[in-house]
Protein backbone atom coordinates (compact mmCIF):
# COMPACT_ATOMS: atom_id res chain seq x y z
CA UNK A 1 0.00 0.00 0.00
CA UNK A 2 1.74 3.21 -1.13
CA UNK A 3 1.65 6.03 1.40
CA UNK A 4 2.65 9.55 0.30
CA UNK A 5 3.41 12.30 2.80
CA UNK A 6 3.22 15.85 1.48
CA UNK A 7 4.51 18.75 3.58
CA UNK A 8 3.33 22.20 2.51
CA UNK A 9 3.32 25.67 4.00
CA UNK A 10 -0.13 26.38 5.41
CA UNK A 11 -2.61 28.41 3.41
CA UNK A 12 -3.72 26.12 0.58
CA UNK A 13 -7.45 25.90 -0.04
CA UNK A 14 -9.44 22.73 0.41
CA UNK A 15 -9.86 22.62 -3.38
CA UNK A 16 -6.09 22.77 -3.89
CA UNK A 17 -5.55 19.97 -1.39
CA UNK A 18 -8.17 17.84 -3.15
CA UNK A 19 -6.29 18.37 -6.41
CA UNK A 20 -2.98 17.33 -4.80
CA UNK A 21 -4.56 14.18 -3.38
CA UNK A 22 -6.12 13.31 -6.74
CA UNK A 23 -2.96 13.90 -8.77
CA UNK A 24 -0.59 12.15 -6.36
CA UNK A 25 -2.94 9.16 -6.28
CA UNK A 26 -3.05 9.10 -10.07
CA UNK A 27 0.74 9.35 -10.33
CA UNK A 28 1.31 6.46 -7.92
CA UNK A 29 -1.30 4.38 -9.70
CA UNK A 30 0.42 4.95 -13.05
CA UNK A 31 4.01 4.65 -11.77
CA UNK A 32 3.75 1.51 -9.66
CA UNK A 33 0.42 0.01 -10.67
CA UNK A 34 -1.07 0.22 -7.19
CA UNK A 35 -4.86 0.16 -7.12
CA UNK A 36 -6.23 3.59 -6.23
CA UNK A 37 -8.14 2.02 -3.31
CA UNK A 38 -4.80 1.10 -1.72
CA UNK A 39 -3.10 4.48 -2.07
CA UNK A 40 -2.99 6.86 0.89
CA UNK A 41 -2.00 10.54 0.75
CA UNK A 42 -1.35 12.62 3.85
CA UNK A 43 -0.98 16.40 3.61
CA UNK A 44 0.73 18.04 6.55
CA UNK A 45 0.20 21.81 6.79
CA UNK A 46 3.26 23.43 8.31
CA UNK A 47 2.89 26.83 9.99
CA UNK A 48 4.81 29.53 8.13
CA UNK A 49 6.92 30.30 11.18
CA UNK A 50 8.05 26.64 11.26
CA UNK A 51 9.23 26.56 7.62
CA UNK A 52 12.70 27.91 6.93
CA UNK A 53 14.04 29.10 3.58
CA UNK A 54 17.68 30.16 3.35
CA UNK A 55 17.86 30.71 7.09
CA UNK A 56 14.68 32.77 7.36
CA UNK A 57 11.15 31.68 8.25
CA UNK A 58 8.55 31.70 5.46
CA UNK A 59 6.48 34.02 7.64
CA UNK A 60 9.30 36.57 7.83
CA UNK A 61 9.73 36.27 4.05
CA UNK A 62 6.06 37.08 3.55
CA UNK A 63 5.22 33.75 1.98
Amino acid sequence: MPFAQIYMIEGRTEEQKRAVIEKVTQALNEAVGAPKENIRVWIQDVPKENWGIAGVSAKDLGR
